[in-house]
C-alpha cells in the first residue's frame, strides 16, 4: 500500500512538473526493487521531461533489457530519439511498439508526428487517420492530421480538423499554437496572433507558441511576409529538393553571368537581373535578424527574442553600419583602402545572421563566423599596411564567404531533415 501511495505521488509530481521530487521518490523505490520496469520507465520519463536525454536513454535501455516485449518502453525510447534529433531512429522504435501493440492510438499518433517531421505528409495523414480510428478525439492525432492536410494544400479540411481539436479541449496550448502556425502558413498573420496569445496564456513558457508569435509579429511587415512564404515553401521540401532549389538558383546566376559577358548588347538588361537575384539570395540570410532588430522596439517582440537572437541582430546591425561607414569613407576620401571595410561589413552580415542557427554540429557555424571575422580583420589590416587590397587574406576571406553559404546550407538542411 505504501508503495502504491508513492507511485501516486510520482504521477502527481510529474503532472505538476515537479520532476526532482518525482526522481527522488523513484530512486527510493528502485533502491528497493532495481529491476522494476514500471519504476524504470517512469524514471526515464522524468529524465526525458527534464531534458536529461542521455540518462533517459540509458534507463530505458535497461528497462527494455528486462522486458523486451513491453511496447510502452519502445514508445518512450522513440520520444527520447525525437528529442535527440534522430527521427529515423525514433520511427524505428515506434514501429517496434506498434508491432507489439497495434491498437494503441498514442503509438500511431507519435508515428504520424514523426512522419510529419520527415516531410512524408501523405503517410503522416494516413497514420494520423489510423490513430483516430482507434481514438476519435486523440489530440496529437488531430493536430498532426490538421498540419499534414495544411502541408498538402487541403486548407479547409485542415482547419475543420483543428477546430474539432479545439472543441475537444479549448484550453490546450499545443492545439492553439498549431492552429496559429497553420494560419501563419496560410498567410493570415493577424488571426494567427490570437491563437499564439491564447497558447501563451495557457503556458507562458511554451517555446513553440513563442516562436510562432515572433514570426507573426514580424509578418506585419509585407517584405517579411514574402520571405515567410518562401521559408514555408522551402521548409516543406525534402533535402533533395531544397538542394535542387539552391543549386538551380546558383546555376541560373552563373549562366546569366556567362551570357552577359559574351553578349554586350544584353548586358544592360541582364546585369540588373543578376544583381536582383544576388540581392534576393543575400536577403534570405539577413532578413530574419534585421527583422529581429526592428522587433526590439515592439513591447511584445522584445520579450520574445532570446539572448542569441538579440546578439545576432546586434552583430548584423554593426556589420551593416561598418558597410555604410566604409562606403562613405571610400567616396569622401577617395581612398580605395576603405573599400575592403565596406565589403567586410556587407559580407559578415551573412555569417552573423546564421551563427546561432541550430545544427547537429554544435557551434560549428559560430566558430566559422568567428574565423571569418578574424580573417576579414587581418585582410583589412594588411590592406592598410601594404596598400594592396587583393592580398592573401582577402582571397581567403572571399573563399570563406562563398564556402560559408554552402556549409551553412548543408548543416541547416541536414538539421531540418533528420
Amino acid at each position: 500500500m505504501a508503495e502504491d501511495n508513492r507511485l501516486v505521488k510520482v504521477e502527481i509530481f510529474i503532472q505538476q512538473n515537479r520532476f526532482l521530487e518525482a526522481e527522488k521518490v523513484l530512486s527510493d523505490l528502485l533502491s528497493e526493487n532495481p529491476n522494476d520496469t514500471q519504476y524504470l520507465s517512469l524514471l526515464a520519463e522524468v529524465n526525458l521531461q527534464q531534458g536529461k536525454l542521455d540518462n533517459a536513454h540509458v534507463i530505458i535501455n535497461s528497462a527494455i533489457g528486462l522486458s523486451p516485449d513491453a511496447p510502452h518502453l519502445f514508445y518512450i525510447k522513440s520520444r527520447i530519439a525525437i528529442q535527440q534529433g534522430t527521427l529515423g531512429e525514433a520511427e524505428k522504435f515506434i514501429h517496434q511498439a506498434i508491432d507489439l501493440d497495434p491498437y494503441d492510438a498514442d503509438y500511431f499518433a507519435l508515428l504520424a508526428s514523426i512522419q510529419l517531421g520527415r516531410k512524408r505528409f501523405n503517410e503522416a495523414l494516413e497514420t494520423a487517420n489510423r490513430a483516430l480510428e482507434i481514438e476519435a478525439e486523440h489530440l496529437l492525432a488531430l493536430n498532426t492530421r490538421s498540419t499534414a492536410l495544411n502541408k498538402l494544400k487541403r486548407s479547409e479540411e485542415s482547419f475543420d480538423t483543428i477546430e474539432g481539436a479545439l472543441r475537444e479541449d479549448p484550453n490546450n496550448a499545443y492545439t492553439h499554437a498549431n492552429y496559429g502556425w497553420g494560419l501563419l502558413e496560410k498567410g493570415d498573420h493577424k488571426k494567427s496572433l490570437e491563437h499564439f496569445k491564447e497558447a501563451l496564456k495557457k503556458d507562458p513558457t511554451f517555446e513553440y507558441a513563442q516562436a510562432g508569435m515572433l514570426e507573426a509579429l514580424k509578418a506585419a511587415n509585407p517584405v517579411y511576409r514574402l520571405f515567410l512564404k518562401y521559408a514555408f515553401w522551402m521548409s516543406n521540401l525534402t533535402s533533395r529538393y531544397q538542394w535542387g532549389v539552391i543549386i538551380g538558383f546558383y546555376i541560373v546566376i552563373r549562366v546569366l553571368n556567362a551570357v552577359a559577358r559574351n553578349n554586350e548588347g544584353l548586358q544592360p538588361y541582364l546585369t540588373p537581373v543578376i544583381i536582383g537575384l544576388a540581392l534576393i539570395a543575400f536577403s534570405t540570410w539577413v532578413i530574419a535578424p534585421i527583422s529581429n532588430l526592428f522587433l526590439r522596439f515592439n513591447k511584445y517582440g522584445q520579450l520574445l527574442l532570446d539572448k542569441k537572437e538579440k546578439l545576432s541582430s546586434n552583430y548584423v546591425a554593426a556589420s551593416f553600419g561598418l558597410f555604410v561607414a566604409g562606403l562613405l569613407a571610400y567616396f569622401s576620401l577617395s581612398d580605395a583602402r576603405f573599400l575592403p571595410i565596406a565589403i567586410f561589413g556587407f559580407a559578415m552580415m551573412v555569417p552573423f545572421s546564421a551563427m546561432f542557427s541550430p545544427s547537429k554540429y554544435k557551434n560549428a557555424l559560430l566558430i566559422y563566423a568567428v574565423v571569418m571575422a578574424v580573417v576579414g580583420l587581418m585582410a583589412i589590416g594588411l590592406t592598410f599596411a601594404t596598400g594592396d587590397i587583393f592580398n592573401t587574406m582577402t582571397l581567403v576571406f572571399v573563399v570563406g564567404f562563398v564556402g560559408f553559404q554552402w556549409v551553412a546550407n548543408f548543416l541547416l538542411i541536414k538539421e531540418d531533415n533528420q
